[in-house]
């Protein structure tokens, strides 16, 4: 081994130099909290519409005409819905529930066209038969 001194040895001692104050500390930028999709309370006409969209569903299968017509309420109490909670300006909320509500209301007239025109037929061709006699 050579006995060369290593560079820490070398290098000058730097305890004597007095430490660097630090500047003034800024606290970062704040910035406003994340807005609430909604503040208040949620539409009653959102609830109404989402009722009336599922009862139109399940009394649409079986019946038809039920369907239709609490489909139709879904519908424009859904739509009605949306545009109150949009005009209030965050005060009222619900606007999922009053959309998905508008489409069950779709879904609700759909079923109910469907199934009343099935029984109509059904209706149609159980009467044009003729009476059979024995």
């Amino acid at each position: 081994m050579s006995a060369t001194p290593s560079e820490i040895e070398n290098s000058p001692v730097e305890l004597d130099r007095p430490a660097q104050a630090a500047g003034p500390w800024y606290p970062p930028p704040s910035y406003p909290p994340p807005k609430a999709q909604s503040s208040g309370s949620t539409d009653a006409r959102a609830i109404a519409a989402l009722l009336a969209a599922i009862a139109g569903i399940i009394l649409g299968l079986p019946l038809g005409i039920p369907g239709m017509v609490l489909g139709t309420v879904a519908y424009f109490l859904g739509t009605s819905s949306v545009r109150r909670i949009d005009s209030s300006q965050g005060a009222v909320g619900g606007r999922g529930l009053a959309v998905s509500a508008w489409v069950l209301g779709v879904v609700a007239m759909a079923i109910g066209s469907i199934v009343t025109l099935t029984w109509l037929v059904v209706l149609l061709l159980a009467i044009s038969q003729p009476a059979s006699t024995g």
